[in-house]
């Protein structure tokens, strides 16, 4: 194991092995050498045969390590998997919970009471870049808890970040900052494309308006990343579901509305992304968000981008 005095010697556990989990405990599984998995789907753990340990279920993945990772999409499915019956407060022998996913404040403060009665400390650390940057282990991890485990813990985190930020103590913090990161994010991509068909509608090829965007002020991650890896092929394959970055904009809108904020153009990117998965299914690419825009302009955003170099 290559982590710190303070995490050698400890053994790891991880729940959730979808587009981001998977990676994610991927590269926890080179750095510490070995891991417990869980997943309730049979072919997510088939990935990890031969090479991680498999356990039954959560309670069994916390008896048998110190450290668990949880990264799972619903808030249902956490508190599940965390306070059930099979639940990680089930386990014997873990004393750090990791709560990697975006479910707002007020679940992961209930895990983490829920939790301490049982000794076990938590930290709220989720973290942004999707499943291409979990897959290279340049994810950015923003985190809150108390400072002591938050050092036992942060070198193992850099096996999937390259960037972490501590946001203190109080529990929630992180989970404020990622709904105020993916609120931006999803708003970028969704003006991004309503702003690329409009220039495609009057005849501006979608390659030159990258080359100008990303050389200019309109520059941002849709434009940088998700246009031209996965509009622009016709892929659709970003690896976040519609029905996940819903989630996400209605955590933001709860977040803000517990603050006394009406969050208003939040409210209309969340429309847009509503509007997509009622056309279509939402488990479809959030990229997909784009096409409505094409059908109702009556062009497409394909092609082959310019890249400089």
């Amino acid at each position: 194991m290559t982590a710190d005095k303070g995490t050698r010697g400890s053994s790891l556990g991880f729940l959730g092995l979808g587009a981001i989990g998977a990676p994610i405990a991927e590269r926890l599984l080179r750095q510490a050498g070995d891991l417990v998995v869980f997943d309730p789907r049979p072919e997510a753990t088939a990935a990890f045969a031969g090479r991680a340990e498999t356990a039954r279920s959560p309670a069994e993945v916390a008896d048998r390590t110190d450290i668990v990772f949880a990264c799972i999409t619903a808030p249902e499915h956490y508190r599940e998997a965390v306070l059930g019956g099979d639940g990680v407060i089930r386990g014997q022998r873990a004393k750090t919970y990791v709560h990697l996913g975006t479910s707002g404040t007020a679940l992961v403060r209930e895990l983490a009471a829920e939790l301490g009665g049982r000794g076990i400390a938590s930290l709220d650390a989720p973290m942004t870049g999707g499943p291409p940057r979990a897959r290279s282990g340049s994810l950015t991890a923003m985190v809150a808890g108390e400072r002591a485990v938050f050092d036992r813990v942060e070198p193992l985190m850099r096996a999937y970040a390259s960037k972490i930020v501590y946001l203190g103590e109080r529990l929630g913090a992180a989970q404020v900052m990622k709904t105020v990161n993916n609120a931006i994010s999803l708003a970028n991509f969704a003006v991004a494309s309503e702003a690329m068909v409009v220039g495609a509608k009057a005849g501006i090829a979608p390659e030159a308006m990258l080359e100008v965007l990303n050389a200019g002020s309109g520059q941002n991650s849709a434009t940088l990343t998700k246009i031209p890896d996965h509009v622009l092929p016709g892929r659709f394959d970003y690896g976040g579901a519609l029905r996940v970055v819903i989630k996400d904009l209605e955590l933001f809108q709860k977040e803000a509305g517990a603050l006394g904020i009406a969050a208003r153009l939040g409210a209309e990117v969340l429309k847009v992304y509503r509007a997509t998965a009622a056309a279509g299914a939402d488990t479809d690419d959030m990229t997909t968000a784009i096409r409505p825009m094409e059908r109702a302009a009556g062009v497409e955003i394909r092609g082959r981008p310019r890249r400089d170099g």
